[in-house]
């Protein structure tokens, strides 16, 4: 696989969804690289609500067979989730598992009156029919079971991705 840019990939991510969303779209940032994708998003793009982050540690449908994750986060949804129009923002989109979860648990918070997904990467391999609306690249063959992307936030907040080998 050749190395990927996250910061192109970011501005790729952040002109495909300028047209669609308004000062009032709400994102949320699944923990830990959505989070991080949320915060520059709503930044570039110029939305009024503050971003949320949630961590669905205690919503994964594999709770039970993985056990908790050992640094669970907080969950912080900082604007009414009622009617809200709000996009969920996660780094890799993989089995649509961790997706799956973070859509139980924002209901948790009220009835929005819609929810999109945001990715910056496809890495392909659904268990679940979970697809995002805008999603920056899709691998064209998926990533097999032993390896896993990961991106990281640089000290000024610069994105890489890397290739791990598990």
């Amino acid at each position: 696989m050749q190395s990927l840019d996250a910061e192109a990939l970011f501005r790729t991510l952040v002109e495909q969804m300028r047209p669609h969303v308004s000062p009032d779209t709400a994102l949320v940032g699944i923990h830990t690289g959505g989070v991080w994708l949320a915060a520059r998003l709503h930044q570039a793009l110029g939305l009024s609500r503050p971003p949320g982050s949630i961590d669905v540690s205690f919503y994964r449908d594999d709770f039970a067979s993985k056990g908790l994750h050992p640094q669970p986060k907080r969950t912080d949804i900082p604007f009414p989730v009622e009617g809200a129009d709000v996009i969920i923002v996660d780094d890799v989109l993989y089995t649509g598992r961790t997706t799956r979860a973070a859509i139980n648990e924002l209901f948790d918070f009220g009835r929005p009156a819609r929810v999109d997904l945001a990715v910056l990467v496809d890495r392909g391999d659904r268990e679940l029919p979970i697809a995002p609306r805008w999603c920056a690249l899709t691998l064209p063959d998926p990533l097999p079971a032993s390896q896993s992307l990961q991106l990281e936030s640089g000290a000024a907040g610069e994105l890489t991705l890397r290739l791990i080998d598990a």
